[in-house]
């Protein structure tokens, strides 16, 4: 596939995965996190098997690939859904919108150091600068700097747990449709969900019986497109344009995340959010190195 329709391609999940986040705040706030979590990965899995299916692009996994599948479930769906959902109920979108921002930068930090590339001064420059973004986020979570908010730091989790799954996917795709991985990946990712879930919140599934009918058109929104959809067609663009080069595009994530998060939740973007915002994007730009290629191009033209 062309560049062009990778990065259009990658644009548009931005944009669905930003009012997801949304959509997921606002149903956390009807049924338990993880019970809610392990039938909306359920629903996920068995929509990418339906689409497989369909276009028949179904492949069986060959036993080095399940490895990789066991590990992207436990990484990408188990502990990135896990910690999300569960911070979601502590926090505010707009909180999680701007820590989720940090990915890009994360991203370039981790492939460089795993392919013992290390990363330049500028790079560290950019994880210091996107860190201190982060931290002025989870303090506006709480109510002061005496004060971290926990939900905080369990999206931040997730998204460090997010962005080491790419690196697993980055590998496994060189074998393994990325689009098959991520249907046995969210199938096993909620099988574990719904266990953690009969431990953690006994009961949880009775709260389904009481939800509002908008309940459930945001629950198939986030099951079928949010996730499924939207999981299938980033982990493809992984494997088309790597993981750092997908990971910049995360920044429009948190963009579309901070409307959605005012749009839907009615949620106030204050000057705090807007100083993190801008200290992550930054931390973004030197640390995933597009300052350094922006620089290395201007030479080579002079």
């Amino acid at each position: 596939m062309k560049q062009w329709k990778i990065y259009l391609l990658l644009t548009s999940i931005m944009v669905v995965w930003g009012f997801n986040l949304a959509v997921v705040k606002y149903l956390v706030g009807h049924v338990e996190p993880v019970t809610l979590t392990a039938f909306r990965i359920l629903l996920a899995a068995v929509t990418v098997f339906i689409i497989l299916f369909m276009f028949k692009l179904h492949q069986t996994p060959g036993r080095k690939d399940w490895l990789y599948i066991f590990l992207g479930a436990l990484l990408n769906v188990v502990s990135h859904h896990y910690f999300l959902s569960s911070g979601l109920t502590m926090t505010t979108g707009t909180n999680a919108g701007l820590i989720l921002g940090t990915g890009p930068m994360l991203t370039a930090v981790f492939v460089s150091l795993i392919m013992r590339n290390f990363p330049s001064r500028l790079q560290w420059l950019g994880v210091v600068v996107g860190m201190a973004g982060v931290f002025s986020t989870v303090l506006i979570g709480g109510d002061g700097a005496s004060e971290m908010n926990l939900g905080d730091v369990f999206v931040f989790i997730s998204i460090l747990a997010q962005v080491l799954s790419y690196i697993v996917i980055a590998n496994a795709v060189k074998n393994l449709d990325p689009r098959v991985m991520t249907a046995y990946m969210m199938l096993i990712g909620s099988i574990v969900l719904f266990i953690i879930s009969l431990v953690q919140e006994p009961g949880g599934m009775q709260a389904f019986m009481a939800v509002p009918p908008a309940f459930w058109l945001a629950f198939f929104f986030s099951g079928i497109f949010g996730t499924a959809i939207g999981h299938m067609l980033y982990n493809y663009s992984i494997g088309q344009a790597g993981p750092t080069k997908a990971a910049i595009f995360m920044n429009l994530n948190t963009l579309f995340s901070l409307v959605a998060a005012a749009l839907v939740l009615g949620e106030k973007i204050t000057l705090g959010h807007l100083f993190g915002l801008v200290l992550i994007v930054i931390g973004v730009l030197f640390g995933s190195g597009a300052v350094e290629d922006l620089l290395a191009k201007r030479r080579k033209r002079l």
